[in-house]
């Protein structure tokens, strides 16, 4: 039995506040979260900062946010009292890039989208999860067909550690009720056809019937459209 079985072994018909809690009391000082301060993202938040879990919560300020994802960050911030870690690129690798390509060159190719990504994501993402044991996330099995294929528990070779995402078998609905319930603050973009958000350059609002992530890098085959973040052989 390999690690991520292990704990998925212990974590094994839990609430996901339980599975936060289990964890983060396992594994203190060695557990992390990344947020991008979407619906799911902003429910799990709830869940850590309400129970004061000792899990180390961050997000990648890629310098290309939408002022809506600051809007929400802040009240965040405002609302919970607790710190949210920030990582930004490599200011050498990113002024390079820029200098030789220019700020929208992802426009022009996968590769340049995809270099663009590794440095303003991935590379900060390496960062943030040196060191660590167990990554949280607020991926949902629906989001995509590429995430209906993941596990809730996974082994991130990558990285080297246990991915878990809590609330992978909740729907969209599901989502919605918790943060109206709770009274969680969220990105207004999502009431303006946005479901996931990221970089303003490179997110547009779904049409009617659209895949969830349709939104994301529109220009691009929809086929799989990820950034790195979540590829589990992603090491740039």
């Amino acid at each position: 039995m390999n690690k991520a079985e292990e704990i998925k072994e212990i974590i094994k018909g839990l609430t996901p506040e339980e599975v936060l809690a289990v964890l983060a009391k396992s594994y203190e000082g060695e557990i992390v979260f990344s947020t991008s301060f979407g619906w799911e993202d902003q429910v799990i938040s709830h869940m850590i900062f309400t129970k004061n879990l000792p899990v180390k919560v961050f997000t990648l300020e890629t310098g290309r946010l939408f002022p809506e994802t600051y809007y929400v960050w802040n009240r965040t911030l405002e609302t919970y009292q607790k710190p949210i870690h920030t990582y930004f690129p490599d200011a050498a690798l990113l002024q390079e890039f820029v200098s030789a390509k220019g700020p929208n060159s992802f426009y022009e190719s996968v590769e340049n989208r995809k270099s663009c990504c590794g440095i303003r994501k991935v590379e900060p993402l390496n960062r943030a999860l040196k060191g660590q044991k167990i990554w949280i996330t607020g991926i949902r099995a629906d989001q995509s067909a590429n995430r209906e294929d993941m596990d809730w528990v996974e082994w991130d070779e990558a990285h080297q550690l246990v991915k878990v995402h809590p609330i992978f078998h909740w729907t969209l609905e599901d989502v919605k009720k918790y943060v109206a319930v709770n009274n969680i603050p969220y990105n207004p973009l999502h009431d303006k056809g946005f479901p996931s958000i990221g970089c303003a350059p490179c997110t547009r609002a779904v049409r009617e019937g659209e895949d969830f992530r349709a939104g994301r890098w529109w220009w691009e085959d929809q086929s799989k459209k990820e950034c790195g973040l979540h590829d589990l052989e992603a090491k740039s």
